[in-house]
This record gives C-alpha cells, structure tokens and sequence, in this order.
C-alpha cells in the first residue's frame, strides 16, 4: 500500500498537471518574496568569522590605536610632483581630502608636520604651508626634506618624485560597510573627475582597503548582472541545439527561474545577505537545475520515440530516473555542505545556499517540469525501438573491446596528475584576485612599479608599562627592529617612531645632524614627544601610533605584493625576531592581507579534512541506494579520479591555489557522482535483467549515454561562463570545476565501464521485488 501511494505521489503532475503546476507556483512565488529583503555586502571582512584570530588581532590594533580603514589617492605626473603646479595640486588635493565621508585624517607631503629648531623653539609646521610662496629655493627645500624623510620617502611621494599619495584614513562604522564605502567610492570620483578637468596631463589612481572593498562590490556586480543573463543564454542555446523542442526549453527555462527565485527568496526570508560568493550561486543552481531536467526530458522523448503516449512517456521517466535524481541531488547537496567546514563564512555561506538549491531544483523538476510538458503541446515521432544512438553504441562496443588496455593507461594518467596535483602551490594575493581590467588592481600594480607595494602589516609593541615607549632600552628595541624591517628583502616602507625620536633629538640641539639619534633619557624622550605632540593640529595627532597610556606604539610595514606564503613567512619572522632580541614586549601583526594569506592555507586542511567523511557519506549512499556493496565500492574511483586528475592538469595552467579554488574538491564531488550514479543505476537494471556486464554498459550507454552528455556540456558551459568572472575566485573555481566536470564524463565513459568489466563480472539474479534498490522498488 505504501508503494503504490508514493508511485502515486509522484505521477501526481501525470494525472493533475494544473493542480500541482498551481501549487509549485504559488509556493515559488511566496519564497521569492523574501528577495525583497537581500541586500549586499562587499567588504572583505565577510570572509572571515569574528573569531578568527588575524581579524581578533586586527580588530585589537584597531581598538588600541585609531581605524586603519584608509583610501590613498595617487598623484602621477610625467616630470615631477616639485612644480608648483603639482605642489598646488597636491596641497589643494589634501585640503579637499578632508571632506571624504567618514574621514578622520589626510597624510600627504603637503600637510607633512615637519619639525625644525627656531632658537630654543621647536617649530612644527606643514611642508607644504601655504604662508610660502613656492619659490625655486623652497621648492628645492621642500623637495630635500621630502625625498630624504623615512617617514615620506616610498609611502606618500616616491623616490622619482613623480608620484605624490594623498592617503586618507576612515573612521568606518562596525559591521556592514557596504553603503559607506560607495558613498566615499562616489565622493572621491567625483572629486577626482573635477581635479582631472583642472590637470588633463596628471594621472590619478585610488588604492587602499576602502578602494578593496569598493572592487569587492563591484565584481560581484558585475558578474551578477553579465554573467547570469549570459549564462542562461547559453544553457538556452544548447538545449535547442540538443534537445531540438521548444516545449522541453521552456519547461527547463522555467524551472530554472524559479528555482533561482525561490532559493535567494528563502536566503531573503532567513534575514541574510548577499556576498561575492553566494551571488554566483544562480549560475551553480541553473547548471544543476538543467541537468535534473535534461534527465527526465530524455528519457520521455527516448519513451515516445519507442512508440509511448506522451503521459505514459512521462510517467515512465519519472520512475525511472527518480532513483537516480534523488542520489545525486542528495550527493551534490552532501558535496555543498561539505563548504561548511571551510573558515571563511563567504564559502560556508555559497555551499549551504547551493545545497539548499540543488533540493528545490530537483522538487521543481519533479513537479513543475512534468506539469508543463503534459500542458504543454509535444510531438516525437515514433522509431524503432532498435535505433539507440549509433554514435554510443559504436564507442561501448570500442571501450568493451579496449577495456584492458584502459586500465593500465587510466593507472599512468592517475599517477602522473597525482604528482602533479601536489606540485601546486597555495598561494593567495587579495590584489590578485582582479584582472588587469580592474581599476584597483591597475592602481595596485603601478603603485608597486612606481612607489611602493598596497600590502601592509600592522605591528603593536607593547612594553606593559605606562610611559613605557619612553624608556631607553624599548626605543633602542624599536630602532633595531625598524632597521631590521627595513633591511628585509619584501620591505617598500615602515613607519615607525623611532625616526621621530631621531628627528626630535637633533631637532632640540639646534638641527645639528650629528644629533640625529636616539635620545638616551627617559625624561628627555617624554618631553620631546610631549612637545612635539602639544604642536601638532587637530586631526593630525599621534593617536594612530601611540595609544593613551604611552604603553604600546604601532608600527606600520608596507610591502611588495607578496603572495600567501611570502606574507605568512614574513609574519613568522618578525615574531621570531622579538622572540631571539626582545621576549620581554608583546607584539601584535595584522592586516587584511594578511588575514587573506593565512586563510587560503587554513581553508585547504579543513577541505582536506573533511573530503573523507563527504567520500565516506556518499559512499554509503550508493551502497544503500544501490543494493551493493561491490558496485558501492566500485564508484569512488570514478568519484576520486576526476578531482586528482583534473588538479593535476590545473598544476601545468597555474599551479597557484587559492581561497577559491580550496573548495572546489567538495564543490565538485557531489556534481561528479551524478555521471557515475545515471550509468550505474541503468548498468545494475540491464544485470537485473539477465544482461552480462557487457550487456550493461550497451544498455547504460544507449539509455542515458547521450543525457549525460547533454547534461556535462551544459556544465561546463554554467562553469565557463563563471571562469570568464574579472573576479579571480570566481574565475579559478568555474575554470577548474568545469576542467574537474569534463574529465568525470571522461572517467564514466571509459574507467567506470573497464572497472565494471574487470570487477563486476558475477552474474546477478533476476530482477524480483526484492532485489530492486529501496528506491525504485519504492515506485
């Protein structure tokens, strides 16, 4: 009684196509409602969890010192910034910097506190002060002070004196930064627009973190609004050219949109955002929403061409693809949720959404797609039940005959991609992550050519001790370790109040540069620093280096771009230093980038990790859903293969992993085990049947051979069109997926059959009820 109620379940769109049509829409419809709560997020603190311990870090820097969110504006001319056109720029530039959204300080050459001794006096004032006219004597005093300043030189003009930085530091709010950023994005264009009228020959760049996220947002942007509408043009292209019907495009374009629809509706619902990962979801949904109807559309037309009416054509294909519709929908899910283990919350976020797609796609194939093509008008001319395809029949007679020689070459190929596969490197640079095409990384790339790289690490000293940064014996630390930053192959910049301590001693002996050293009392460096801070403007303090009770000092060290493992290593060692010179400070080294370095790394174990346990659970899937353990057994290979293989081959393309492509493993497992699950299901029901081995792969090949085709040319047309992303995490992962898609077609069409021929040759016993898997049975 309950299997005929469940066969009845599901031919229910057979028997009531308007009924369950209506239902399935008013439900999408409700679901999709809840779009209208999603908003995005873009800033790169959404891949990190609050606990992670580089952003507890960064967060404890930022709370210790002043924000660090800051926007540099880049000033490049052709001769030199010390014209006073250029000066004037740059001063006017400053001054206008302060009316950015939300910013609470501008550094330049222009508003640079320079100190100089005026008789017993120390005078502090700017470089650039408007009081002096820019004379050729000042212009040449101006451009000495600025090009022999650690504190300039490399950071706010380059040693060329051709490129000036205006660098303009954020008070952001906490939590979602999104909207501010593009009102400061739009600020400063704006402002740009009006100074690039002014000044034609000058070029300007924005770089910093706020210019980071702005590209964060943006790509995303991009990628929502080109690459879906292209996506669905291609899936439509190819399902005409393949499937020749109008009524089967539309029913899958349908069921496409509202799986799409009601999936972001849901996450709409649940109160949560959308980020740089979970807006590509739509493209992962419509790939695997097509491969769910192709499916069940092949079969009924495969039915009807064998002389079946169009209900019993669809009844049948129903029954006989669910079993298999529901194991890879299952597997794929298991595969997203496996995104769960990563630690970045934009990858955890892009699985669970995608598992909970891959469900809907197949409830609506199951009832809306069935629906529409009883509604729907659909005619196929019947064949004789002989005409399998020609092309398929003719390549398993080839794979049955060559079988022992595929598997010596399969082995080769394994091996080799194995080897390879480990020759990759993680490597993750957030500047990087753009194409050439992107104004932050063409910002990026010629302020690491011209003066100095956008990766930079904060570091804070602290001595535990009030008035503590005072102390003789911590300022002659703070120098060493300056000068050992400094002496580093990777270092551009540092800033550091050790050259302030060195600028003030010499200052306070009337400028006599053999003073230009460390002050060697305590009360001597306290009132030189008490001095210098009393001079300084509002806004210009030295609250961003110092924190209140004098106790801890921060450090800021730019470097070349450097990749993951450049950046991590160059992290070890500065906390190695203090370990071998000065045990007796704690020290403190974040950034952003460095939070993106040590993630990559991080995020590839815990995949690691849990690949076993996704293999494991899928595996005993197919062993329960299959009735055998031999066949169960069987399947990892071709399950495992496709990711090794297709790793290897991304040694020879890139050989570079990054936070992307860290989770295409789990991504792509569940994906895979759809090509290997289809034949297995019809290869085990042709040995029901009473057919040999070889039998079953002739019947597997003609039955579903051509629909897994179908469905891995479709995605891995939805894969190519995310790796033509300007984003580079999502142009790795849909370039490998779709490379890891292709070879599991491959490996099903030639490995699986060569293990079934080899391993699977005991007969089977006569299809009976009982010998039926669970759920075919069930129908």
């Amino acid at each position: 009684m309950e299997k005929v109620m469940k066969r009845k379940l599901l031919h229910m769109p057979v028997w009531y196509p308007k009924l369950v049509l209506l239902m399935s829409l008013v439900l999408v419809v409700l679901a999709a409602f809840g779009s209208k709560n999603l908003f995005f997020r873009g800033d790169y603190q959404i891949f990190f969890d609050a606990d992670n311990p580089q952003l507890a870090a960064f967060k404890e820097i930022e709370a210790t010192f002043t924000k660090t969110d800051s926007l540099a504006v880049v000033v490049a001319v052709q001769d030199s910034i010390f014209t006073p056109e250029h000066l004037n720029l740059v001063r006017d530039l400053t001054e206008s910097a302060w009316q950015t959204p939300y910013s609470s300080r501008v550094d330049s050459i222009a508003n640079y506190q320079h100190t100089s001794a005026d008789g017993d006096d120390l005078l502090v004032e700017d470089l650039l002060l408007d009081l002096y006219p820019f004379t050729e004597a000042r212009i040449a005093y101006v451009k000495d002070i600025a090009l022999a300043e650690p504190r300039l030189r490399d950071a706010l003009i380059s040693r060329s004196g051709k490129v000036a930085v205006v660098n303009i530091t954020l008070n952001m709010p906490t939590g979602n930064q999104t909207q501010q950023v593009q009102e400061i994005k739009h600020f400063i264009d704006a402002l740009i627009v009006q100074y690039q009228a002014d000044y034609p020959a000058v070029t300007f760049h924005l770089g910093g973190v706020i210019a980071l996220n702005a590209a964060f947002a943006e790509a995303a942007q991009i990628d929502s609004t080109t690459l879906i509408p292209l996506m669905l043009l291609i899936i439509l292209l190819f399902l005409g050219l393949m499937l020749r019907t109008v009524s089967g495009v539309f029913a899958t374009l349908l069921v496409i949109i509202a799986t799409v629809a009601a999936t972001l509706g849901i996450l709409g619902w649940s109160g949560h955002y959308l980020d740089t990962g979970s807006v590509n979801v739509p493209t992962l949904i419509m790939t695997l929403a097509v491969a769910d109807c192709v499916h069940i559309l092949s079969a009924v037309y495969q039915s009807m061409r064998q002389g079946m009416a169009k209900r019993e054509a669809i009844a049948h294909s129903l029954s006989a693809n669910f079993t298999a519709l529901l194991i890879t929908s299952v597997t794929t899910a298991v595969g997203f949720m496996m995104m769960n283990a990563s630690d970045s919350p934009v990858l955890r976020d892009m699985g669970t959404l995608s598992a909970l797609g891959v469900m809907l796609a197949l409830l609506l194939a199951l009832t809306v797609l069935p629906s529409l093509m009883m509604l729907l008008p659909l005619r196929i001319s019947p064949r004789p039940q002989s005409s399998t395809p020609r092309a398929l029949d003719r390549f398993a007679n080839v794979v049955i005959r060559f079988h022992r020689l595929i598997m010596p070459v399969s082995l080769v190929v394994v091996v080799a991609s194995a080897f390879l596969m480990v020759q990759n490197k993680i490597e993750d640079d957030s500047v990087e992550y753009f194409d050439t095409s992107n104004s932050f990384r063409q910002a990026a790339d010629f302020m690491a050519a011209n003066i100095s790289g956008m990766n930079n690490i904060s570091i804070a000293v602290k001595t535990g001790q009030p008035q503590g940064m005072n102390s003789p014996a911590f300022i002659k630390t703070l120098d060493g370790f300056t000068r050992w930053l400094r002496d580093q192959p990777e270092t551009d910049h540092v800033a550091s109040l050790a050259d302030t301590y060195r600028r003030l001693n010499m200052n306070m002996h009337g400028d006599d540069s053999k003073q230009y050293r460390l002050p060697d009392e305590q009360g001597l460096a306290a009132q030189y620093m008490l001095l210098y801070e009393m001079s300084l403007p509002y806004g210009l303090d030295l609250n961003n280096e110092i924190n209140i009770d004098k106790s801890s000092v921060k450090l800021v060290l730019t470097t070349e771009n450097l990749n993951s493992k450049e950046m991590v290593a160059l992290e070890a060692r500065i906390y190695q230093w203090f370990a071998d010179n000065a045990p007796q400070y704690d020290v403190v080294a974040s950034s952003p980038t460095l939070m993106f370095s040590h993630i990559g790394e991080v995020n590839m174990a815990s995949m690691l990790k849990t690949l076993p346990i996704a293999l494991v659970l899928i595996s005993i899937l197919l062993i329960v859903a299959l009735r055998s353990l031999r066949l169960g057994l069987i399947s990892l290979v071709p399950n495992l293969v496709p990711a090794v293989v297709g790793f290897g081959i991304w040694a020879l393309i890139s050989g570079e992993i990054n936070l992307g492509l860290s989770v295409v493993v789990t991504l792509t497992l569940g994906i895979v085990v759809d090509d290997c699950v289809h034949f297995l299901t019809k290869y085990q029901h042709a040995r029901r049947q009473g057919h040999d081995a070889e039998g079953g792969i002739r019947y597997a090949f003609g039955t579903v051979g051509r629909a897994l085709w179908i469905t891995t040319v479709v995605l891995v047309a939805g894969f190519s069109v995310l790796g033509m992303s300007s984003f580079r995490l999502n142009s790795d992962l849909g370039q490998l997926s779709a490379l890891v898609i292709m070879v599991a077609l491959i490996v099903d069409f030639l490995l699986l059959p060569a293990l079934l021929l080899m391993f699977d040759r005991k007969a089977y016993q006569g299809e009976t009820e009982k010998d039926k898997p669970a759920l075919v049975a069930s129908l």
